[in-house]
This record gives structure tokens, C-alpha cells and sequence, in this order.
């Protein structure tokens, strides 16, 4: 039995120029509907959880920063503790996007920032150039330990420093029953998922999953993962997606498994229910049997018993006669 994909849920904010952007293109190439809904929210954590943690901004003279969150995080808790970034902080930043975005808290000009062209193997050469600073990585408290392990690698001497955590949000608004497929980028949006919907399961809708955290928490959830990203063909999900809608976009449901399971223990419960019935027979002819037995050793019992008396009476009968011929 095999289901149709039309109806599609992303758990990502729409991009900002969704007119413009590659899922409209997919949207509009296999007719699909495509609704964008964050299945989580990323909360700065609070003074008490950041001076727990014991480290001091300024004692590091360089900073990575992968997203505008921790640029925001970075500032705010300088600020807070009352810290004045010195102009000869360095800053490492993924893209060149969030580069521009320290212009929010600083100026740019008098800076030294440096930045790579798109993801983070692209930025540890440019790090390696400044191999002998001490480096501060802003994070989320689940980030994901792929880039500490690239750090390492490198031998580049870093330390992390938790400023936010992601928590998942209330989705009870949305009508999960609509829609054939959910797209996932991240464990706490598995985790999200499965809280508000604890009852749905790969027979109701099927999971696009990207990265091997998430595949592995959906796995977990005991949930299937249809499409799976990154890929050697699709190192992106948009490219999975086209992948998979270019191939007929169906998925294969196991509910027939499910039934053939069910009536396999029902056949299996009435075998073992003709087995007892067997046994309770078998059972019952043994306690006849035995009963026979016993009827019959009484009968025969009795019978000898019977023949014993007459043979006396017969002796005493015949013992006067004797003595009369004397």
C-alpha cells in the first residue's frame, strides 16, 4: 500500500524570500503545498546559568561566531557583567553575513573579522592562520559536538560557552492530520515533534530528516525516516526532496504488516487455546481411565471376596457328614 506526498510540513521559519526561493521552485514543479512552522524557540539563558560556567570574555582574544544569535548573546553578556570589548578582538565569523551583523553592536572598520564563504571547514583555514590565540566558542547548550571534533582535529585551542538553549514549543494549533510529511533539521525538533504528537506514527505521515543527530533521534521516537539528507547526490534537503518527488514522491506504508502481525497472534492465541482444550481433554480421559481402573480392581476384589465366603460355607456344610459315616 503506498501514500501520495502532497501536503508538507517544514519545521523552519519560511525564508525570507520564499517568492524567490528553492522550495517555491519545488512547490510549483510537483504541485506540492508547503507550510512553514518552527517546531522550536531559542531562549537566552539566564545571568545565573552564564556565571555558573566561570569564564571571563576577555581572557579570550578571538571568538567564533556561527549565527546572529550568539553575535546577540556575546554582546548582551558583556554588557551585563559590564565588559568593554577591547578594538583588537578578533572575530571569526561562518559567513560573511553574520560578519556584516557585528556592525549591530560594533564598527566594522576598526575591527580585525574574518569570515568564510559558507560553512564551517571553510573557516578553520583562516583560523589556523591564527593558530596560537585562544579561542571562544559561543554555542547553544545542544549543539551539536561535529564542529568541536573539527576544532580538535585542527588543534586549534578553543573552550565553549553556553549562552542559549533551544525548547520546543506548544504546536497543539496545528492539525498534524492534514499533512502527509514532516521535514526535520535537528534532534530538538524530533523532540518537539513527538511531545505534541505522541500518538502519530510512520503509518500516519512520513519524516524527511536531515543530518545523522536527527535520523538517529527519529529512530529513537521509532519513527521512520523516508528522506534522508545530506546525501552524496543531495547534500542539501531541497535536493533530497526533488530526489524523492522525481522518483513518483510515494511512500510505502506497513499497516498491511501491522494487520498480518495482528492476525498472526490471533491465530496463534486460538492454537494455543485448541492446545489447552486438547490438554483439558487429554486430561479428563486420564482421570476416566483411572477411574475405570479402580471400579474394576473394586469389581474383582469383590468377586474374590464372594467366591472366598462360598467356598467356606461349602467346607462347614460338608464337615457333619463326615463324622456320621464313622
Amino acid at each position: 500500500m503506498a501514500k501520495s506526498i502532497k501536503n508538507i510540513l517544514i519545521s523552519q521559519n519560511a525564508p525570507a524570500e520564499k517568492e524567490q526561493s528553492q522550495y517555491k521552485l519545488l512547490e510549483e514543479k510537483y504541485n506540492l503545498n508547503l507550510t512553514f512552522n518552527k517546531f522550536f524557540e531559542v531562549v537566552r539563558i539566564s545571568n545565573k546559568d552564564y556565571r555558573a560556567q566561570r569564564i571571563n570574555l576577555l581572557d579570550y582574544p578571538a571568538v567564533i561566531m556561527t549565527s546572529k544569535m550568539a553575535v546577540d548573546n556575546y554582546f548582551h553578556f558583556a554588557k551585563e557583567m559590564r565588559l568593554v570589548i577591547p578594538d583588537d578582538m578578533k572575530f571569526f565569523c561562518i559567513t560573511d553575513s553574520i560578519a556584516n551583523y557585528l556592525q549591530t553592536y560594533i564598527q566594522y572598520r576598526k575591527r580585525k573579522i574574518f569570515y568564510g564563504k559558507l560553512t564551517f571547514d571553510e573557516l578553520i583555514p583562516v583560523m589556523l592562520k591564527h593558530k596560537e590565540d585562544k579561542y571562544l566558542f559561543p554555542c547553544a547548550e545542544d549543539a551539536s559536538a561535529v564542529n568541536f571534533k573539527k576544532l580538535e582535529a585542527a588543534k586549534i585551542n578553543y573552550t565553549k560557552i553556553v549562552m542559549h538553549r533551544s525548547e520546543p514549543k506548544d504546536l497543539s494549533k496545528i492539525n498534524i492530520k492534514k499533512y502527509d510529511m514532516v521535514v526535520v533539521f535537528s534532534p530538538i525538533g524530533v523532540k518537539s515533534f513527538t511531545q505534541n504528537f505522541p500518538n502519530v506514527t510512520s503509518d500516519d505521515i512520513a519524516f524527511a530528516a536531515f543530518g545523522k543527530p536527527t535520523q538517529m533521534a527519529l529512530q529513537r521516537a521509532k519513527l521512520k525516516v523516508t528522506v534522508a539528507a545530506p546525501t552524496v547526490k543531495s547534500p542539501s534537503m531541497i535536493m533530497a526532496l526533488d530526489h524523492f518527488f522525481e522518483e513518483g514522491g510515494e511512500v510505502k506504508l506497513v499497516k498491511t504488516a501491522k494487520t498480518s502481525s495482528a492476525a498472526e497472534k490471533t491465530e496463534t492465541t486460538a492454537a494455543k487455546k485448541t492446545t489447552s482444550s486438547s490438554k483439558k481433554t487429554t486430561t479428563a480421559a486420564k482421570t476416566a481411565t483411572t477411574t475405570t481402573k479402580k471400579t474394576t480392581a473394586a469389581a474383582k476384589k469383590a468377586a474374590t471376596t464372594s467366591t472366598t465366603k462360598k467356598t467356606t460355607t461349602a467346607k462347614k456344610e460338608s464337615s457333619p457328614k463326615k463324622t456320621a459315616k464313622k
